[in-house]
């Protein structure tokens, strides 16, 4: 393996804390999913925005709930396709 592909690799196979995960949603909703899943972040933020804006901002708590959720479910199934269980 060379160094270029040494470069693209330096990530590849790092557990992910889900300690971290539920953390960073607990306090910044569906911008912490970022970290957990990109694409799981994108939808979230998009419907959380959407809900916060035909109900005035009360769907919010609601959405962070299920960000909360959706980033630690996502994190285990990192963790455990890391492991080879997936």
């Amino acid at each position: 393996m060379d160094t270029q592909d040494q470069k693209h690799d330096v990530n590849a196979g790092v557990k992910k804390s889900m300690f971290i995960s539920i953390l960073l949603t607990l306090l910044f909703g569906p911008l912490g999913m970022f970290y957990s899943t990109i694409k799981g972040a994108v939808v979230m933020l998009v419907i959380t925005i959407a809900a916060a804006i035909f109900t005035l901002g009360y769907s919010v708590i609601i959405t962070w709930l299920v960000c909360i959720i959706w980033g630690a479910v996502a994190v285990n199934k990192y963790n455990e396709k890391l492991r080879g269980e997936g």
